[in-house]
């Protein structure tokens, strides 16, 4: 189940600068999550957002989750 909600984000340079995003669609992990924290609901969201999927709410959600779960982030140098 986790491997199928995590094939929904997807990583494209031309979409929304590289940023994760929800099936190739212009919907950043992070504008989802932002939703949610300010109050909305999954069935606000999806009713405000169509061509979401409740998995695709569940798959940002399970994104940054294993993002916190990092436990040393190291700066690249450029």
């Amino acid at each position: 189940m986790e491997t199928n909600l995590l094939q929904r984000i997807t990583h494209d340079i031309n979409i929304c600068h590289g940023k994760p995003c929800i099936r190739g669609l212009r919907y950043p992990v992070d504008f989802l999550l932002e939703l949610l924290s300010a109050g909305m609901t999954i069935e606000e969201i999806l009713a405000d957002y169509e061509d979401l999927e409740r998995e695709d709410i569940l798959a940002a959600l399970l994104f940054a989750a294993r993002l916190s779960q990092i436990k040393s982030i190291h700066k690249i140098a450029s």
